[in-house]
């Protein structure tokens, strides 16, 4: 099997050893990591968003790790674009770009294209949010249907978050969001790229997990957080989603105790890897699925 003209794609939930796996196909393939996981591009959160360590990055050159900070902003988009101009960068060099992580919605923009739906001002977003709270969801979704028919089976009535998106993209640019989605393209063709999902069995899964988690607090999450914590990162920053800084916060204001810490975040570390298994179930009918067992094989057929 020979990758070596591909782009690679290695997606799997948290804690499945992707980082590790990319590694190693470096290694084999003369590759290079570029990150694709949404809180690994941070710099403040190493120990929290599990991020590879330096040695790792003096075996195989890394891209796009712990390089933006919380503070600021980071979208898809942002992320899209800069993947791009690295994959580019490494082909250049006669390298294999290999992308690794688990936000399914990086993959998907970088394999599919991502929507350039006109930004849509803060009054105007607000002003439908209102009208949904005031009317209630029911009827506001009546009104959306009335409004764009194209969203008809496509959003449920009870998705509250796509409706009033859907609502405000016809409302303001008077075109329905799925006119938006046809228009996306990818800098690539499917045939690019070599898809790997690794399908890690649930139950040892839950002890991997919680065995991270322990190293997490043995290497300085309570440290992280109050750094974290010092720079007063507006709430609504992307940032502030990473599982453990919630949990660690009420450890430092003495609410609980460090086990119920470790506790707390590998069961909310367990929902977000059962988020993208299901994401991944939805989305990457077309992907090669591996499970830990035959990595091994896998790695020795290249």
């Amino acid at each position: 099997m020979d990758l070596r003209s591909k782009i690679i794609l290695i997606y799997g939930p948290t804690a499945s050893g992707k980082s590790n796996f990319a590694i190693k196909l470096s290694k084999k393939i003369n590759g290079e990591i570029i990150n694709a996981d949404s809180m690994q591009v941070y710099k403040e959160l190493k120990v929290l968003s599990a991020r590879p360590s330096k040695n790792k990055y003096k075996k195989i050159k890394h891209h796009l790790f712990g390089f933006h900070s919380v503070k600021k902003k980071f979208s898809t988009g942002d992320w899209l674009k800069l993947a791009n101009q690295k994959i580019e960068d490494i082909k250049k060099r006669k390298k294999v770009p290999i992308l690794v992580g688990g936000t399914g919605l990086y993959f998907k923009s970088l394999t599919d294209g991502l929507v350039s739906i006109p930004n849509i001002p803060i009054k105007f977003r607000e002003n439908v949010r209102s009208l949904h709270k005031k009317i209630g969801n029911k009827k506001f979704f009546s009104k959306l249907i009335k409004l764009d028919p194209l969203v008809k089976n496509r959003i449920k009535s009870s998705d509250a978050q796509r409706s009033i998106r859907a609502y405000e993209v016809k409302s303001f640019t008077k075109k329905s969001i799925y006119e938006w989605f046809k228009k996306t393209k990818s800098n690539y063709q499917q045939k690019d790229f070599y898809k790997i999902y690794i399908d890690f069995p649930k139950d040892k899964l839950v002890e991997r997990i919680h065995l991270r988690t322990q190293e997490m607090i043995k290497k300085g999450a309570i440290s992280e957080v109050k750094k974290f914590n010092s720079l007063k990162v507006r709430n609504d920053k992307t940032a502030f989603k990473a599982i453990g800084i919630k949990e660690v916060n009420e450890y430092i204001q003495k609410k609980i105790k460090i086990a119920q810490v470790i506790e707390k975040i590998s069961i909310k570390t367990r929902q977000y890897a059962k988020r993208q298994r299901t994401w991944a179930n939805g989305n990457m009918q077309n992907w090669n699925k591996i499970n830990p067992i035959q990595l091994t094989d896998f790695l020795k057929k290249i």
